[in-house]
């Protein structure tokens, strides 16, 4: 059974104000990693065993593109840290640290005043410095979805990308394996066209990337769902068969809160004219849209399946306890007036016609069978059996 955690984000956050850094997760013991890749169409670099004083923002004239890739976001420390270093406004670090937190993206200019890290954050403030002015970035927030063959459900993974000019910055709940593993296995071996384009074109690969796991998944739920229309089918199905509709109907609801969102994410994207969205990732971001649309149609229509297989479910049950009720109501009809003459003859008054006849018995015995056989042949003849 798919199981989606629920954490307590009201509880933890009450009282608190806004900006401050609370996560909002599963309980982590193990350090936040930090990965950094810097990249262009000729060179790349990657240290994956990147501290933060050499995750420092970009100078404008850098050749390269800046990707710091965050593996563990429980620390607000650590958080607090990376965002004093790219100027990154509190409520955005606030919505990096809460798992709970719906698919969503907001743009922020580089007129926005950031305040003064607060004793909340937890945040370091060498030489007493604070949150300088903030900077131009793109913010969005989505989920990663894993099937997991061991417990048979579906893993949820909290991601936040950062979109500055020449960096990005991913944010993502620590897991066994690097979900962006793929894309930083093209950027070494120079293949597609990640190196030759800026920061946006490797916002659009994760989130690409994040997309394709979602057609994994609907066509994993796909499977199972025509396995289970194969049992109701042949009417082989149990009730474990429904349990296992329910769900399925529990996850599509969740994988629809979560895929859907993203249909606004994009298109805030292709709508909004943004220096950091260049024109040549428009393209991409187009057929992006089209994806998000294609699995939000095969969402639907496996809902649609679902309730009709539900449906085809209680109708066979019905028509099974209905043939049941038939064969003891056709049983009880011919035993009823059988009955009536046993009992009639089976009281014990003194006087009573036949009482004393040689052949009584056989002869009772032979009207029963007469009026057994007779109510079989009419009810054959009225299509009842």
């Amino acid at each position: 059974m798919s199981k989606h955690h629920r954490y307590r984000s009201a509880e933890k956050t009450l009282g608190t104000s806004p900006g401050t850094l609370t996560y909002v997760g599963e309980e982590i013991e193990h350090a936040i990693k930090i990965k950094r890749i810097e990249y262009n169409a000729t060179d790349y670099h990657v240290d994956e065993s990147s501290k933060l004083s050499g995750c420092q923002l970009p100078r404008g004239d850098t050749p390269y593109v800046n990707w710091i890739d965050v593996d563990g976001i429980h620390d607000p420390k650590v958080v607090a840290a990376l965002g004093q270093q790219y100027h990154l406004h509190p409520l955005l670090l606030e919505d990096v640290m809460n798992t709970g937190q719906k698919p969503k993206i907001d743009l922020y200019d580089d007129t926005s005043i950031l305040p003064v890290a607060s004793q909340d954050t937890t945040a370091p403030k060498p030489n007493g410095t604070s949150y300088g002015g903030g900077e131009a970035v793109v913010f969005v927030t989505l989920k990663m979805l894993h099937h997991s063959k061991q417990r048979q459900e579906i893993d949820v993974e909290h991601v936040s990308l950062v979109l500055g000019e020449k960096f990005l910055i991913s944010f993502q709940e620590e897991r066994t394996k690097d979900i962006f593993e793929p894309v930083i296995e093209r950027i070494k071996a120079s293949a597609g066209k990640t190196r030759r384009n800026g920061a946006d074109y490797l916002m659009y690969a994760l989130i690409d990337l994040i997309v394709d796991h979602y057609f994994v998944i609907t066509e994993r739920i796909g499977d199972k769902m025509d396995e289970l229309e194969d049992l109701i089918v042949q009417q082989r199905a149990s009730q474990q068969t429904l349990g296992q509709l329910y769900v399925l109907k529990r996850e599509m609801a969740f994988i629809r809160r979560t895929v859907y969102p993203l249909r606004d994410v994009v298109g805030t994207l292709l709508r909004e004219e943004s220096e950091l969205v260049h024109k040549t990732t428009l393209p991409y971001l187009r057929d992006l849209s089209d994806h998000i649309n294609q699995v939000v149609e095969t969402l639907d229509s496996h809902r649609e399946l679902i309730a009709g297989l539900m449906d085809v479910y209680y109708s066979i049950v019905s028509n099974r306890m209905n043939s049941v009720m038939k064969t003891l109501t056709i049983v009880s009809a011919i035993f009823i007036p059988l009955t009536f003459i046993a009992g009639i003859y089976g009281m014990n008054f003194q006087n009573m016609p036949e009482l004393r006849t040689a052949n009584g018995y056989f002869w009772a015995l032979g009207l029963m069978a007469i009026i057994a056989v007779g109510e079989i042949i009419y009810f054959k003849r009225r299509g009842w059996m």
